[in-house]
């Protein structure tokens, strides 16, 4: 338990930090994307409204309310760009290629016609390994295109998207790393008061059986001399009540100790059958049906008495908790591909169609409707039953199907 609660802690803290990295990173990269976007957008209407030209007679006051007031009419000449126009018949009219060396004459009449055929006022297209931002201006008499080298202006952009990715991803590991060497200092705490809860529990049960053994003593003795009474009868039957319930305590306090139990391959079906013949009369007294089905030969590993107290517990629980009059079903098939041995036991339960089964594994809980009934029980049996599953790597759920409730064990098969 104290394994798989590391783990959890170790998934849920580097996962919090992936979504922060995920926040923060992608934010600084959406900005810059943005933008630069908003640049190239503002140099393309720039070179439009200026015939595709950046030159001394630029509007400057019109430049600083695009670029803000930061703006350094210097770096308007760091980009790349060239112009071509058409006559209202789509005849080439000018080229002008003297800020960009990159593409030809014939790459940028290409482009141009390209641009010009498609009807599109802006967007961007590639040619030579580079892409280029472009925006149609239409004047009576003529349309001139600008093209604008994106390169310049995304590289810093790419650059920070580069960085903060492989920064995002050696942050996560290191954390992840460091997370895994100090997660058992972190949790030490809990691991301490869990070992402590679990010795309280064996020690104090171990000091509550003397006690009771000697109260039990006393009570046989009295009945010895003066006879067996309804107090003397009824202080055994809490005796041993108290007893049991200890023996369970102690029982799942060492099997919390010791998760892992020696398996080995079993024969099921020969263990399963004495654990249903043992119940067989005291279902029949309870005027109840005992409906079995047992596949022979069926073998799984698992530890030989854990599978029978595992057997014992859910038949005892499935003939207690049976409506009366009901029906209580023990089977161990193989599924349809017989792939899985499975383990069924299961119980009339007309009431039960509203309950809560999430909470029937845990220590102590017992059903509303069952406090008023004289049903005997500590809440601790299907505890028990649910760790043993786990230490044969079983899998069990419980499910509700006609007014009947079913635990379902499945096992990996034994050849």
């Amino acid at each position: 338990m104290i394994q798989k609660f590391r783990y959890r802690f170790i998934a849920i803290s580097t996962a919090a930090l992936f979504l922060v990295l995920v926040t923060v990173i992608g934010s600084i990269i959406g900005i810059s994307v943005y933008r630069a976007k908003q640049q190239i957008n503002n140099v393309l209407v720039i070179l439009s409204q200026n015939d595709g030209q950046i030159n001394a007679q630029i509007n400057t006051q019109n430049v600083k309310r695009r670029f803000g007031p930061a703006f350094n009419r210097e770096s308007l000449y760091q980009y790349r760009y060239f112009s071509i126009s058409f006559d209202k018949d789509g005849n080439q009219t000018s080229l002008d290629d003297t800020h960009i060396v990159s593409a030809s004459r014939e790459t940028i009449m290409d482009l141009g016609r390209r641009v010009y055929n498609s009807n599109s006022k802006s967007g961007t297209i590639s040619a030579l390994r580079a892409n280029y931002a472009y925006k149609v201006t239409n004047k009576p008499d003529k349309t001139t295109i600008v093209f604008l080298d994106q390169s310049v202006i995304m590289e810093s952009t790419n650059n920070i998207m580069e960085i903060g990715l492989f920064l995002g991803a050696v942050s996560l590991t290191l954390f992840t790393l460091i997370l895994i060497a100090f997660s058992k200092r972190a949790i030490k705490p809990i691991i301490l008061a869990d070992k402590r809860q679990k010795e309280f529990i064996t020690n104090a049960g171990h000091e509550l059986k003397t006690p009771l053994s000697i109260i039990k003593a006393n009570t046989e003795l009295q009945e010895m001399m003066d006879g067996e009474s309804e107090w003397t009868t009824s202080n055994e039957q809490q005796v041993d009540r108290l007893t049991h319930l200890i023996n369970n305590l102690i029982s799942l306090a060492r099997m919390e100790e010791q998760p892992q139990m020696a398996l080995t391959t079993i024969n099921a079906s020969e263990i399963f059958t004495k654990a249903a013949n043992s119940f067989k009369t005291v279902i029949d007294q309870e005027k109840k049906s005992f409906q079995v089905e047992i596949t022979p030969g069926l073998k799984i590993n698992a530890e030989e008495n854990g599978f029978y107290e595992l057997c014992n517990i859910l038949l005892d629980n499935a003939s207690k908790y049976c409506d009366d009059g009901g029906i209580v079903t023990a089977a161990l098939t193989t599924d349809k591909h017989q792939k899985r041995v499975m383990l069924t036991i299961g119980n009339t339960y007309k009431n039960g169609e509203k309950t809560d089964y999430t909470k029937f594994f845990e220590r102590f809980y017992r059903d509303d409707k069952s406090h008023s009934s004289q049903k005997k029980g500590y809440g601790i049996g299907l505890s028990m039953a649910k760790k043993l599953v786990n230490s044969f790597k079983g899998r069990m759920n419980i499910r509700y199907d006609d007014q009947q409730i079913f635990f379902t064990i499945s096992f990996k098969p034994v050849r």
